[in-house]
């Protein structure tokens, strides 16, 4: 039987999406709120991370450690974290114990403590994080490059620095909760054993009174891409580069999802056989699509030795640029089944369909059936692909490198 979703925005501006899904027991709801890193200003850079780790130690009438016996003792998987426009809650459960899950989270959510004295136990742990880049230079050097391919604010990530960690307090962190965590744009997600009609009327009933107006959007700064080598005594150079791609909105984002299949897409993939496989030039070699407010990048990194860096950037490029040459049946049967593969899993699984559903909705502002999925998959063909890249040339790299020396760009 075909996936039925509902959704229901309430007066508020809060929308609810839900799927029943029978031949499970569980169920998982995710809410994204409108408090992502594109909001924090640039002087309190980590308070949006601060305040994902603050929100559950404490809410309504339960303090900290309160609140986590009672989500434990409703068996609740939970996480939080925080996005370029969304702080995300997320809590998986048996279906039976939904309605007791999200009144709690409705006291997260509209009544958190966000006590002054767990603040620095927080910051300290945003520290180590940030400490730790340092001994992870792939990291490290895709943080760079994301940073260079997108305009300010949307090229953020989570970790700040060090000097706006320090001056946030616990007052910046309470503003920020109180100008950003509003009704209107968050988008609450529920998949699973759940009765839909249920869900509606349990979420009017703890949010529909919530208030808040509508955030503008956040504005983009002049940018242009840039280059850069990050010098560091190390045994091997981290490499990474990007060129624009087709954003998730976009008609050829599945010709891109194709073209990262064709690179990436496991051990007969180009990159692996070309870079790894016959030349030897690294060990980790992939490709990846990132997207971002209407802007995409097909970004490609690979680790490899000092001496042969220079190779490896090239023959990484060659790649990319070959794929005008055109693209096999044989590969193009395999992209597709690894694509569907990661559906059927995903709709196997309650928290990332509640994912997907939601951020449907940010993006699309509808929820896609498996079917048009399923249809977009099919229809990557060579000649989507070569129309793709005729959109989005593979020219111009930003090339982010790691290491002692420096590499030539090709032009």
């Amino acid at each position: 039987m075909a996936e039925i979703v509902q959704h229901h925005t309430y007066a508020n501006g809060l929308t609810l999406l839900t799927q029943a899904m029978p031949h499970v027991r569980s169920a998982t709801f995710a809410l994204h709120l409108p408090a992502g890193l594109c909001r924090e200003t640039p002087d309190q850079r980590g308070v949006g991370t601060l305040l994902a780790e603050s929100i559950v130690r404490g809410a309504g009438n339960y303090g900290s450690k309160q609140l986590s016996v009672a989500l434990d003792n409703l068996g609740v998987d939970r996480s939080e974290s925080i996005g370029l426009f969304n702080l995300s809650l997320a809590a998986g459960t048996l279906g039976r114990n939904v309605p007791a899950a999200l009144k709690l989270y409705a006291d997260v959510v509209r009544r958190p403590h966000l006590p002054e004295g767990e603040l620095e136990a927080a910051k300290e742990l945003m520290l180590l994080d940030l400490a730790g880049l340092e001994d992870s230079p792939q990291e490290k050097v895709m943080l760079e490059l994301k940073r260079r391919i997108y305009p300010e604010p949307f090229g953020r990530n989570q970790y700040g620095t060090p000097e706006t960690i320090d001056r946030v307090t616990i007052d910046h962190v309470r503003a920020f909760y109180a100008t950003h965590l509003r009704p209107h744009g968050a988008i609450f997600s529920v998949a699973g054993a759940i009765d839909p009609d249920e869900i509606r009327a349990l979420v009017g009933e703890l949010f529909g009174d919530w208030s808040g107006t509508e955030l503008p959007d956040p504005l983009e700064e002049a940018f242009a891409p840039t280059s850069v080598h990050l010098e560091k005594e190390t045994q091997q150079t981290q490499v990474a580069l990007a060129v624009p791609s087709a954003p998730f909105t976009d008609v050829d984002y599945y010709a891109a999802r194709g073209v990262v299949g064709v690179l990436s897409g496991g051990m007969s993939s180009r990159l692996f056989t070309e870079v790894r496989e016959k030349r030897g030039l690294c060990y980790s070699v992939s490709a990846g699509h990132d997207t971002a407010n209407r802007r995409g990048a097909l970004v490609c990194y690979a680790g490899t030795r000092i001496e042969r860096a220079q190779e490896t950037l090239d023959v990484m490029l060659a790649e990319l640029r070959r794929l005008t040459d055109g693209v096999a049946v044989e590969e193009l049967d395999r992209l597709k089944t690894s694509l569907k593969t990661a559906l059927v899993m995903q709709q196997e699984s309650t928290g990332a369909r509640a994912a997907a559903m939601a951020g449907d909705w940010f993006h699309l502002k509808r929820v896609r059936s498996l079917d048009e999925i399923v249809s977009a998959v099919n229809a990557i063909d060579d000649a989507a692909i070569q129309r793709y890249l005729e959109r989005f040339p593979i020219r111009n790299p930003t090339v982010v490198t790691l290491g002692p020396t420096p590499l030539t760009i090709p032009v």
